[in-house]
């Protein structure tokens, strides 16, 4: 990517829209082989954003979901005993002594994805998604400074392996906790927040084209609104484009209490929040996310 343009382009042909800001960073991270960390709150494209630079560029895009009890072995390889274990006994008519080096070679080795993005790709260099990189532990963290740093990993056995070419890393974080400061230096950084109307539409427009202009303002309009209520978990874009393909598939032309009431399910994933969200509460709601729209 030659410029912040080609960026913005490459993200829209995906029909990932994004702000100059997020275009800018993504171009730094490209162009100085920097990882690049995403945080903000569930379901507002820090993810997406992965998928959609690999596909733009044609790359293969390599995936670590992140979890409590993550560790090293799990993030980048393993031994394989079981096969280790069928050479030990193919062998023992021979002297399994000798034989035992030859257990450790990269022909026992399951690589996983830290390792995987490392190899040399035929399309060029992966993209590394490290998602909900705040779901692990501390010593994970620890880690994984050596292999954003250097963008190397070590095996005991084999030694030093090293990415030819550098992948590029994208780290997301809802910020359930906070990520170590040392991790976070080297990395550029960018915080995704809930998109303004504007660009929620210009976004929904993009993924669900087939709703009409009048409905897909409503149901930006209905979302915005209801992301200021103390709901235990607020929707996010995703929620608005899954909500309006739901509607779509039920030939809403319009939103009305009943329908919301009828399809929470797609946008709230607590009962706590859609029972909140009775006919009355929906209807007052509407009623403002149509004020709204109708105010100069």
């Amino acid at each position: 990517m030659e410029t912040i343009e080609a960026v913005e382009d490459l993200l829209s042909g995906q029909d990932y829209v994004a702000g100059r800001a997020l275009a800018t960073v993504v171009f730094l991270a490209m162009r100085l082989n920097r990882p690049l960390f995403l945080e903000g709150e569930p379901g507002t494209g820090k993810t997406e954003i992965a998928r959609a630079i690999a596909s733009g560029l044609g790359r293969r895009l390599i995936r670590l979901q992140c979890y409590e009890g993550l560790d090293v072995a799990q993030a980048v390889a393993e031994w394989n005993f079981a096969a280790q274990m069928i050479a030990i006994r193919s062998a023992e008519a021979t002297e399994a002594a000798a034989r035992r080096q030859d257990l450790f070679t990269e022909e026992f080795l399951i690589e996983r994805p830290l390792l995987q993005a490392l190899r040399p790709q035929p399309e060029g260099p992966p993209v590394l998604l490290i998602d909900e990189i705040d779901r692990t532990d501390e010593p994970f963290e620890a880690f994984l400074l050596e292999a954003l740093s250097e963008f190397q990993v070590t095996i005991p056995e084999l030694g030093t392996i090293k990415a030819p070419e550098p992948p590029i890393v994208i780290l997301t974080s809802n910020r359930t906790r906070e990520v170590h400061e040392a991790l976070k230096r080297r990395c550029l950084y960018h915080w995704v927040d809930y998109p303004s109307f504007e660009r929620e539409l210009e976004i929904l427009q993009a993924r669900a084209p087939e709703a009409s202009q009048a409905l897909s303002r409503e149901v930006v309009a209905f979302v915005q609104r209801l992301r200021q209520e103390d709901l235990f978990k607020k929707p996010g874009v995703a929620e608005t484009i899954d909500w309006a393909k739901c509607l779509l598939a039920l030939d809403v032309i319009a939103l009305s209490p009943q329908v919301i009431a009828d399809t929470l399910g797609a946008i709230l994933k607590y009962q706590e929040d859609i029972a909140r969200l009775q006919s009355s509460e929906a209807l007052r709601l509407l009623n403002e996310a149509r004020s709204g729209l109708a105010a100069p």
